[in-house]
This record gives C-alpha cells, structure tokens and sequence, in this order.
C-alpha cells in the first residue's frame, strides 16, 4: 500500500478508535437489546414524556452504532480492494479505492466532532453574547469583526442566525450583540468560544499605524427547550423599557420597546431590542433562563467552562484565543496549543479546527495546563 493510503487508513483508524470509545462499543450491542426489551413493554406510553426520551437515545444509539459499524466496514473493503488491485496490479481498481479511503477519512473526521457533542444540552439551540472589552474604538471594531466571523460560520453550517440585541460604537463596530443561533448542536459547537478573544494588528484608526492590542468576551448560552423546568420567581427580577441605542438600520429597533431584565439574586441582566415590547419580554425570559441553565450546568460539570472559571473582565490574563495579524499571521488556543496561519480563513468562520480540538481537550479531561504540557 502506498505510503499515502496507509496514512488515509492510520487517520480513519484513529477516528474509529474515538468513535467506539464514545459509543462504548464493547457493551452497545447488549444496551440496544435493553432498549428493545423496554420498547415491547405495554405500559411505555402510560408515560409519553419518558416513552419519547426512551425512543430518542434508543435511535441515538442505533445511529452511533451504524456509524461506527459502517465506517469499519468500509475501511476493511476498500483496504481489501488496495491489496487485490496491488496483487493483479490494477491501477484503476487502486486508484478508486485510494479516491474511496481519502472520503471515507471525511467523514470519519466529521463523525468524530460529531461524537464530542454528547453533553446535556449540545444538541440545543445557544444564545452567543459578544462585548468589547478594553481598548475602545479597538475593541468595539474587533466585537463587530466577531460578530461578523460567527455568522458566517453559523452560516456554512446551515444555522438560522437571529440577532436580538445590538448596541454601536462610539464610532466603529459594536459595544455588544447578543444572537440566537438555530440549528442542530448549536450550542454543543459553540459552546468552546465562550471566554476571551484578543486580536492584534496594526490599527486602521491610528494614524502612526502602530500596533494595538484589544480585547472581547464571547459568552455563549443554551437556549432552554419546553423539557427543561427553569423557576423564575416573579419577585427576582426587575423589567425596564427603554429606547433602543445603535446605529440604526434593520437590526436596530430605536422605539421605546427594548426590554432589559435584571435578575436580582445572580446579578444577570439581559436584553432584547426587536419591534414589539411583547417579543422582547419573551425573548429576554428566555434568554434569562438560558442563562440560569448554564449556572446550573456548570455546577453539575467536573469540567466547568474556563471563562466561568475565570469571569472577569475581557483583558489580560482572561484570554482563551489570540488573533495575530501583525507583525505575523496566526490563530492560537491558548487551551489546546492549536493554532494556523490562516486567519482570513478563521475571520471568515472556519472555526471547526479550533473548536473540534477543544471539544477533544474537554473529552480528554486535561486542564489548561496539562494540555500546554
């Protein structure tokens, strides 16, 4: 086999080997049997809440299952199809199962992303929260460069991007936006950027052209579907309307209909700015909730998110990712080490390489610092 497919075949193999670790792939046959026997039970849909869940991880399972199963079987026919090529020196035959192997690493390498984003809530759809942080005009540039970066990567995966709230700059870019992002495992990707981003680069609105540095908080939320039960006490939390600020234009509401809730026991305070009071008020509950969720996500995590960990200000010490345009061009995680030269790419939101390697960190269950190691 050429040096080339016995590499293809060394990536896929690796693939399956997380696949299966995800799937535990010594006990799936005899929890699928479990799942059936439970299934035939007469009494499954007395209770049609739990009978659902029950048919939800049981086709979960089976899907996992076909996954891991196919991909194998395909690497050992195309394996087998290199070797029969090779022993009647058929170049065709090599050649199409080279072409074969080389997709079917694709998509064992999407399937195994995929795999990461088992958590509570990854399948959910997230609120993503952007807001500058030090260095002015700077920073308020970098949010809506951001902001830009996440659309369109929300974009590529199909996601339906609505922006809820949005306030401008003094006199570029953004002070903070709040998004919901809609689709399958929204959340479970996005949920890898919550924390600090610090770009530098020389600055377009320094006239010395010297280099500056700025800062921005990405905080990202699960939005909380109809199956979890979220408790508000009416007496927690204060509602204010108000005139909406920012540039103008079809994402900037300017009547006296934004709503800004303020929950009195944790300190949060969110905000919608849409057309109508009465949007806006079920918009910011929600988002409300989402956020109590997270809290409570993260209490019941070994692994809480580094930016709870850490909440502070988007500055120093505080940053999970640089974006270095000047005097070099490089992208780098300060959690996992990943980095590439391709910033205009990552700008232009292909972020699945960054945020597939911190999902893998998080598997792994290596800190910061081990991961650095």
């Amino acid at each position: 086999m050429r040096a080339e497919a016995q590499n293809t075949v060394a990536e896929i193999e690796k693939s399956l080997e997380l696949l299966g670790q995800r799937l535990g792939v010594e006990t799936a046959q005899f929890r699928l049997e479990e799942f059936n026997a439970r299934v035939e039970d007469p009494n499954l849909w007395d209770d049609p809440e739990a009978a659902q869940k029950l048919m939800r991880d049981r086709q979960s399972l089976v899907d996992a299952i076909d996954t891991y199963e196919g991909i194998k079987q395909d690497l050992a026919d195309n394996i087998e199809l290199i070797e029969l090529g090779e022993m009647e020196e058929d170049e065709e035959v090599i050649s199409d199962a080279e072409a074969a192997l080389k997709a079917l690493a694709v998509k064992s390498a999407q399937k195994e992303l995929e795999a990461l984003l088992d958590g509570e809530a990854d399948s959910n759809d997230t609120f993503l929260e952007i807001n500058s942080g030090a260095g002015g005009t700077e920073s308020c540039d970098w949010a809506s460069m951001l902001a830009r970066m996440y659309v369109r990567w929300a974009e590529k995966k199909g996601y339906k991007v609505e922006l809820n709230a949005e306030s401008a700059g003094e006199e570029a870019g953004i002070k903070s936006a709040t998004y919901k992002i809609t689709g399958h495992n929204a959340y479970g990707w996005l949920k890898s950027e919550s924390g600090v981003h610090r770009l530098v680069r020389i600055s377009p609105f320094d006239s010395a052209a010297k280099r500056h540095t700025s800062f921005t908080s990405v905080k990202v939320y699960p939005v909380v579907d109809d199956n979890i039960e979220i408790e508000v006490n009416p007496s927690d939390i204060r509602i204010d309307t108000y005139r909406s600020s920012g540039a103008g234009g079809q994402h900037v509401n300017t009547t006296d209909s934004a709503v800004r809730i303020t929950h009195h026991p944790t300190g949060i305070v969110v905000t919608s700015s849409e057309k109508s009071q009465h949007q806006n008020r079920d918009i910011a509950m929600k988002a409300l909730k989402s956020r109590l969720y997270q809290m409570e996500l993260d209490k019941r995590s070994a692994l809480v998110n580094e930016v709870h960990e850490s909440a502070g200000d988007a500055g120093w010490g505080n940053q999970i990712r640089s974006y270095v345009l000047q005097p070099y061009q490089m992208v780098k995680d300060l959690r996992t080490n990943y980095e590439t030269s391709d910033t205009k790419g990552v700008l232009d939101g292909d972020l699945d390489g960054l945020m597939g390697a911190t999902l893998a960190l998080n598997v792994s269950g290596k800190s910061r610092s081990e991961a650095k190691g």
